[in-house]
C-alpha cells in the first residue's frame, strides 16, 4: 500500500516563509549604571532599547569610579557617569568617549539640621562629608576655595574631609559623625525630608557651574560597530524625551522599578527638581572641569586629557535631529 504523504504547503506560504528567515537577534550593548534618581533614564533604556535592536544589559556599580576598571576589563560598553570619575579614566588611559550629556546638578550642600548652617565660612572646624571621585567632591572643593578655606582628610586644616560612600553620608550626618555633606540625589532630598538634614545651598556658583554627568561609550564600540553606536544614542534620546514629557511614567518607574520603594515620591520629585534629565554637554565643559580637577588635585592625574580629543557628538547630533529635538 502507498504511503500517503503530507499535504503541500501552499506555494505562496512557502516563499513568505522564505523571505522571513530567521529571526534577527538584537545587538548586546553592556551598560554600567549607577542608582541615582537622576540616572533613571538611562536605566530604563534597558526596556526601551528594544524597539531600537538592541539588548541593553544593565550592572549597577556602587559608585562611579567602580566602572571604569569593567570596561577595560571589556565587560561594559556604554556607562552613565560623573563628568570627572570619565575624565580621571581617559587621563589613566582609558579608551572612553564622551558622546551625551544625560542630567545636570544632583547635588546639595546639606547641614545637620540642629546646627543649621548656612554658609561655607561656618565650615571652618567642622567635618564634611562626600563620595571620593564624583561631582560632589570636585564642588565642594570649588566652594571651600572660593570661601578661602584649607581642607585635608587628615586634619589640620579648616576643614576636614570625611570620604565615605554615597549610601553612608546620610548615615553619618544622622548620626552627628559628620556636621554637613555634599550629596547627590535623591540622598540629599531624603536627608532633608526625614528632617535630619536642612540645605544649605546648591554648590553651582562656581566656574564648574551646574556639573553634567555622561554618558560615555567605549572606542571601540564607537569605532567599530557603528550603526550600533548609532541606534544607542537613537535610543538615548527617545528614551530621555519620553521621561521628560511624561513625568508621572518616570517617577513610577524610578520610585518603583529603580529603587523598589525604598524612596517616596516626594523625595523623587525633589530630587528631579535639583537634577533635570536632559540631553546635552559640551567639550567645555568637560574642559573646565579637567582644569579644575588639576587645580585641585581630585584623581590626581599626570596627562589630563584634551576635551576636543575625546568628546565625540556627531552620534547625539544625529540622534536628535532624527527625533525632532532641539
Amino acid at each position: 500500500m502507498a504511503r500517503r504523504l503530507a499535504p503541500a504547503l501552499p506555494l505562496a506560504a512557502l516563499a513568505l516563509l522564505a523571505l522571513a528567515g530567521p529571526a534577527r537577534a538584537q545587538d548586546v550593548v553592556r551598560l554600567g549604571n549607577l542608582k541615582f534618581a537622576h540616572y533613571g533614564a538611562i536605566s530604563s533604556m534597558k526596556e526601551h532599547c528594544k524597539k531600537f535592536g538592541l539588548d541593553v544589559q544593565e550592572t549597577v556599580f556602587p559608585k562611579g569610579i567602580d566602572i571604569f576598571p569593567a570596561i577595560v576589563k571589556g565587560e561594559v560598553d556604554i556607562a552613565a557617569s560623573a563628568a570627572d570619575a570619565a575624565i580621571a579614566n581617559r587621563a589613566a588611559g582609558g579608551k572612553v568617549y564622551v558622546v551625551a550629556g544625560f542630567a545636570k546638578g544632583g547635588a546639595r550642600l546639606v547641614s545637620r539640621a540642629d546646627l543649621a548652617l548656612k554658609t561655607v565660612a561656618q565650615l571652618k572646624g567642622r567635618k564634611v562629608g562626600v563620595a571620593r571621585g564624583g561631582a560632589q567632591e570636585l564642588l565642594l572643593l570649588a566652594e571651600l576655595a572660593k570661601a578661602g578655606l584649607t581642607w585635608s582628610d587628615k586634619g589640620g586644616k579648616d576643614v576636614q574631609i570625611v570620604y565615605l560612600p554615597f549610601a553612608d553620608l546620610n548615615q553619618a550626618l544622622l548620626q552627628k559623625q559628620i556636621d554637613a555633606m555634599c550629596q547627590s540625589e535623591p540622598q540629599s532630598s531624603q536627608a532633608i525630608n526625614k528632617g535630619f538634614g536642612v540645605e544649605m545651598f546648591k554648590p553651582y556658583d562656581t566656574p564648574l557651574q551646574e556639573p553634567v554627568r555622561v554618558l560615555v561609550m567605549t572606542e571601540q564600540l564607537y569605532r567599530e560597530r557603528p550603526a550600533v553606536a548609532q541606534k544607542v544614542l537613537d535610543c538615548f534620546v527617545d528614551a530621555t524625551r519620553t521621561f521628560i514629557q511624561d513625568p508621572a511614567a518616570a517617577e513610577k518607574y524610578v520610585v518603583e522599578q529603580m529603587f523598589k520603594g525604598q524612596i517616596t515620591p516626594a523625595d523623587y520629585r525633589d530630587a528631579l527638581s535639583n537634577s533635570p534629565f536632559s540631553y546635552d554637554v559640551t567639550a567645555e565643559h568637560i574642559q573646565v572641569t579637567t582644569d579644575l580637577m588639576v587645580k585641585y588635585g581630585v584623581g590626581k592625574m599626570t596627562h589630563p586629557p584634551r576635551a576636543s580629543d575625546w568628546v565625540k557628538l556627531d552620534l547625539l547630533e544625529k540622534a536628535k535631529a532624527k527625533a525632532g529635538v532641539k
